[in-house]
């Protein structure tokens, strides 16, 4: 059977990565996952690859195929990877895991071509839109800027000392970061490039965003220009709708039972 327009991606406690078609909602595709759960999933910009992170390796997955069994493995790491992502070109992606470090990987080889110590396991990674820097948030509260070009730490922030910083988003032209940590709380910075191409934060605002920790923060996307959005998850079992625009509520939605909330970090659309 022919793959659906529009596909949505999920994995869950229960072992598995669904694919689904999301105008039906009907699961097409079911690969078991027996090893660890599965704690992030990320699509490849090509739409080719999906990419799950487990405890403690990643596995890449066809797409297209219907094989249930990986098409690599990646794994260096030593606790849950918690982080995963790719290159706007598809040549190398990159992640961050509880052991501590952030990686980056060559997707044609399966060895570790970088290693940055964050010295704190680490909760969130984001590729900078500029490609050339990686921007990582701690258990311990640390938000630190792994220059790639130079290949060294060229910026650390604690917005919040010993407040984890669970989620971290970046406007699609590279105007704005939030960081969102596990008092509810979203800290929002305006980025500005230095002389030396490093890119600095200028405080912008603090937004009380929920009354529980917040799981995910995410940047609306270039396509709702020119009008910009701050979306937040939190284990209050609410998503949160924010107008940057004077950082006012626009919308709550709420989720019933459980943390089922949880299903923001971990959905893929394709």
């Amino acid at each position: 059977m022919s793959q659906p327009p529009v596909v949505l991606a999920t994995a869950s406690y229960d072992h598995t990565i669904r694919f689904w078609d999301a105008k039906s909602g009907r699961c097409y595709r079911t690969i078991q996952y027996p090893e660890s759960l599965v704690n992030r999933l990320e699509i490849t910009p090509d739409k080719r690859y999906l990419a799950a992170a487990g405890n403690p390796h990643i596995r890449l997955f066809d797409i297209n195929s219907n094989s249930p069994q990986p098409v690599m493995s990646y794994d260096s790491h030593t606790n849950n990877v918690m982080a995963v992502g790719f290159q706007c070109d598809g040549n190398w992606m990159y992640s961050g895991s509880e052991d501590g470090t952030v990686k980056i990987w060559d997707l044609r080889a399966p060895g570790c071509q970088r290693e940055y110590e964050s010295r704190a396991a680490v909760n969130t990674v984001v590729l900078h839109p500029n490609q050339t820097e990686l921007i990582s948030g701690d258990q311990n509260g640390n938000i630190r800027v792994w220059d790639l070009t130079a290949n060294s730490c060229s910026c650390e922030l604690v917005p919040e000392v010993d407040t984890a910083v669970r989620s971290l988003t970046v406007m699609w032209d590279g105007s704005l970061v939030v960081a969102a940590n596990n008092r509810g709380t979203c800290y929002v910075w305006r980025l500005l490039q230095g002389t030396q191409t490093m890119t600095n934060f200028e405080p912008l605002h603090k937004l009380q965003a929920h009354d529980g920790y917040i799981l995910k923060c995410l940047l609306s996307p270039e396509l709702c220009e020119p009008h910009r959005y701050l979306a937040t998850a939190s284990a209050d079992h609410t998503v949160r709708i924010w107008n940057l625009d004077g950082f006012t509520l626009e919308k709550t939605l709420g989720i019933s039972g459980g943390f089922g909330i949880v299903f923001s970090q971990w959905m893929a659309l394709f």
